[in-house]
């Protein structure tokens, strides 16, 4: 294909990931890369390859950043001039280029270098670019074999007291929790650094607490984040801009779609959009999963206040199905009127309390001995005694088997009378005894339903 009709194809694409205030086609090519043969940003079409082959030709780094004062502003003929690229003082992007040369790359993304900076020729263009290159800054990293500066771009790997927590420590930025790819190559790497240092017994301890606590996190940033480990490794992150922390979340909770970036917007309007873009499984796990009912717009999910100040569940052993809309509509498997008792008083923190569920026939009558369940609850948030309507997952898998367990979110009705009736969240619990499950889901109080989740 000739250069020409590949940039026309990538303006058309770039014009058409956007719809609005919202990013459609999120797996986007990156605008720009290094082409490091010839020491230049050059436009990703003039490598020739599709989105599906970009792991193959390109690797990306993730660098921490340092204090404002440790770091200079380079004019460099790389970009070709047109915006200052910010590098630790000592840092030289001619060295950093021989090093990627080193592990035998032609093509490498570097924010500072691939994308438009503050302080740049064209303002306006910056923050126009940003609205599509930084929410999509995610796919770049997304199974790819990613090289680390965890010491500063460009920088050789130390490690010091203080560095950990210091918040420029690559570990608690926001932006590196989608940085991890599938594989990591530490730069910056010295014979007598911490990465060559051995452990003094099995159980992963090193001579020193630092060294300790680096591998272990280090160790940590491999693992797949899923809904909770997503949100919690980012309670403790720092960004420069609040809205950072929800954008920097996107490509980890894998939503359909993304909205835009604009660094004035809201936590709580980031964090409502992301929300509303996500895969139904994860918005059912906020449903059926979070013991709290959300304390700002929705009661039937956390707000973003909660998810970065509160202790968060695990994340489930299983997958299960619930059908939560974008517009806030459940339809699945409820109870009508259950009774749960022994719930009320909470525990020490992280033990599980348990209680019964007792359920009503249709008619309201007490319950016969067969009608009283076992339930659990892994959390500490009290549940009233009282009689709710229930909401619960589908026992069964999408295949037909039936899954370990079930979970169950209690509330209260209100608007009876209208075609769906509103559910409040009071609280969630759970039933792990298969048999218990079954003869919970055949009773004849219990069935499918259109609810309006307020």
């Amino acid at each position: 294909m000739e250069l020409r009709e590949r940039e026309a194809e990538d303006i058309k694409a770039r014009r058409n990931a956007l719809d609005g205030t919202w990013i459609v086609n999120t797996y986007m090519n990156p605008r720009r890369v290094w082409d490091l043969y010839s020491n230049r940003v050059v436009p990703w079409r003039s490598c020739g390859a599709s989105f599906c082959l970009i792991h193959q030709v390109l690797r990306p780094i993730s660098h921490a950043w340092v204090d404002e004062v440790d770091r200079v502003d380079v004019w460099t003929p790389i970009n070709g001039h047109e915006w200052p690229v910010p590098i630790p003082k000592g840092a030289n992007l001619n060295l950093i280029r021989i090093e990627m040369l080193n592990l035998g790359q032609e093509y490498m993304w570097l924010d500072v270098i691939c994308l438009r900076q503050r302080g740049g020729l064209r303002e306006d263009l910056r923050e126009e670019e940003w609205k599509l290159d930084v929410p999509t800054i995610g796919a770049i990293y997304d199974r790819a074999h990613v090289v680390c500066y965890l010491s500063g771009l460009g920088m050789p790997l130390s490690l010091k007291e203080g560095d950990l927590e210091n918040d420029q420590c690559w570990f608690r930025r926001a932006w590196t929790v989608q940085e991890v790819g599938i594989h990591k190559t530490i730069a910056g790497d010295t014979p007598d650094g911490p990465m060559h240092t051995e452990p003094i017994d099995d159980a992963g301890n090193y001579e020193d607490k630092i060294l300790t606590k680096f591998h272990k996190q280090l160790k940590a940033a491999d693992n797949s984040l899923y809904l909770y480990d997503a949100l919690s490794a980012m309670q403790d992150r720092i960004s420069t801009y609040p809205v950072d922390k929800v954008a920097g979340l996107a490509f980890c909770l894998r939503p359909n779609s993304i909205p835009a970036y604009y660094e004035s917007q809201s936590l709580e309007e980031a964090w409502t959009a992301l929300i509303n873009e996500m895969q139904r499984s994860n918005r059912g796990k906020l449903l059926f999963t979070y013991p709290e009912p959300g304390n700002v717009c929705k009661k039937w999910r956390p707000s973003w206040e909660q998810v970065m100040t509160k202790s968060l569940p695990k994340t489930p052993d299983f997958e299960f199905f619930a059908n939560v809309a974008v517009d806030d509509l459940y339809y699945g498997v409820h109870i009508k009127r259950g009774f749960v008792r022994g719930l009320a008083v909470g525990g020490v923190e992280g033990s599980d309390r348990y209680g019964d569920l007792i359920v009503a026939d249709v008619r309201g009558i007490a319950p016969r001995r067969g009608r009283i369940f076992k339930i659990v609850a892994s959390h500490q948030y009290p549940i009233p005694e009282d009689t709710y309507t229930l909401l619960g997952t589908d026992p069964l898998s999408p295949t037909g088997s039936r899954l370990p367990g079930q979970y169950w979110v209690v509330g209260q009705l209100s608007n009876k009378r209208a075609r769906y009736e509103m559910f409040e969240k009071v609280s969630v619990f759970q039933m792990t005894d298969k048999k218990e499950i079954e003869r919970l889901y055949n009773l004849a109080s219990s069935g499918k339903s259109w609810f309006i989740l307020t």
